[in-house]
């Protein structure tokens, strides 16, 4: 199975250090453990900001990062060894294996974080914390901090700024290394097999959980823990639905079913949406809407390069479905008009895509300075254009009524344009067809 490598972590907390303030620290929690129900917990997944760091996978953890300590400028506070909790919930790295797998320079047990963390605080002037994303933790920090207060008067020297650290640090984490990008593509790959299996899969007759369990095995069976996010498997006018979580209707002749889903390899998303026939067949006008979008998407990719902004992809699929429409017969008028008064927003309402990475929505800003971003070698994201028509809208032909469409891969920005990381799924309609008709 494919992994950042541990030096990659530690450059990543060194160029972090790089950018903070002399004679400050940094202190990231690790997520907490979520509770199912009653004493069950869900299955744990890291906070990504703290993985991102360490790459340490356990809960009840704190990362401190000193610039220019003498004694070591990463330290951890995480769990101790205890043989009867290990024999329960499985083995912990405990102090040493901090230091020994995990690149810590110090290590300490978490229960004595009250002692020893107002001491490594004192004396330092900016504390970099992920404030405001974890209440609990930011009660702590100032508990501590109120600690070197109440000594202020024997010298102790409180910290006078705190600053949040998610501006530095999403920054870092919005462009991808070759590592990163060698584990979404492992991540994609794996992906891009659970679709093409619900595809073969797929019969009317089944149920939408159906698919969605042809999805799991795929991920499982790839290496993968869980699902990047919620699997979404939406047939008929369910496809209409953009967050549809249901995945419990029928599947039916004549319908198409819309599958917006895609695994987690390592704490890295992909992020994969096909909309196909249940029966194998499009009808005249589904593939009508779904070509439209198809060429929205293929005008997208043409805006994704270095130096291009933000916002171009986006504007590309507005134009291209606005004008399909048009030529459908779904709008009536100008198009320049048409987008400048948003009428497309009644079938088209989300933007093309956003940023990828540890989260499938990943970190960073979208507008530097209130201007689009421009896109740079190594920015990751999803390019999903889409059509929905509602099966209650009365502007339109029966016919086109329940019809909902959206076709999404993952991209990287490359010096020459962009690679798709998921071009492994067919999306042609005569592609599609093909695959559906082999499977039967």
């Amino acid at each position: 199975m494919i992994h950042i490598p541990k030096a990659e972590y530690t450059r990543r907390r060194k160029a972090l250090m790089a950018q903070m303030e002399p004679n400050s620290i940094a202190i990231l929690p690790a997520a907490a453990v979520a509770i199912r129900n009653r004493d069950v917990e869900h299955v744990y997944r890291q906070d990504s900001d703290f993985q991102y760091l360490s790459g340490f996978p356990e809960p009840e953890a704190v990362i401190v990062l000193m610039p220019g300590r003498i004694h070591g400028e990463y330290v951890l506070f995480c769990r101790e060894r205890n043989a009867e909790r290990e024999l329960w919930d499985g083995l912990r790295a405990g102090t040493e294996g901090a230091i020994r797998e995990y690149g810590a320079d110090d290590a300490f047990p978490i229960t004595d974080i009250d002692d020893i963390l107002p001491g490594l605080i004192e004396g330092r002037d900016r504390v970099y914390s992920a404030m405001g994303s974890n209440a609990e933790f930011d009660r702590h920090l100032m508990e501590w901090i109120n600690v070197i207060r109440s000594k202020a008067h024997l010298g102790a020297q409180p910290p006078n700024e705190f600053v949040a650290l998610d501006h530095l640090l999403h920054d870092m984490r919005l462009y991808k290394s070759a590592a990163e990008v060698k584990v979404m593509r492992e991540a994609a790959r794996i992906s891009c097999a659970a679709h093409i299996r619900a595809m073969q899969a797929c019969r009317a007759g089944l149920h939408e959980f159906s698919l969605e369990a042809e999805l799991d095995y795929e991920f499982r069976r790839g290496g993968a823990k869980m699902p990047a996010y919620g699997s979404i498997v939406a047939s008929g006018r369910n496809s209409c639905i953009l967050h549809y979580q249901q995945n419990d209707a029928l599947l039916k002749d004549g319908d198409l079913v819309l599958i917006d889903a895609g695994c987690e390899i390592d704490c890295y998303a992909s992020d994969i949406t096909r909309t196909w026939p249940v029966n194998g067949k499009f009808s005249a006008e589904q593939k009508a809407i779904y070509e439209v979008v198809l060429a929205s998407q293929e005008a997208a990719f043409a805006q994704i390069a270095p130096d291009k902004h933000w916002n171009q992809a986006h504007e590309a699929t507005v134009h291209v479905i606005t004008a399909g429409l048009v030529k459908l017969g779904l709008l009536q008028g100008d198009v320049d008009e048409l987008i400048a008064s948003e009428a497309y927003k009644a079938f088209y309402m989300h933007r093309a895509g956003h940023w990828l990475g540890m989260d499938v929505h990943d970190v960073g800003e979208y507008k530097v300075g209130g201007e689009w971003r421009v896109l740079e070698v190594g920015m990751a994201l999803t390019v999903e254009p889409g059509i929905y028509i509602a099966p209650d809208n009365q502007n339109v032909a029966k016919k086109w009524r329940g019809i909902g469409v959206r076709i999404e891969d993952d991209v990287v920005v490359t010096k020459q344009g962009c690679e798709i990381l998921t071009g492994g799924v067919p999306k042609g309609v005569a592609e599609i067809e093909a695959l559906m008709a082999a499977a039967r």
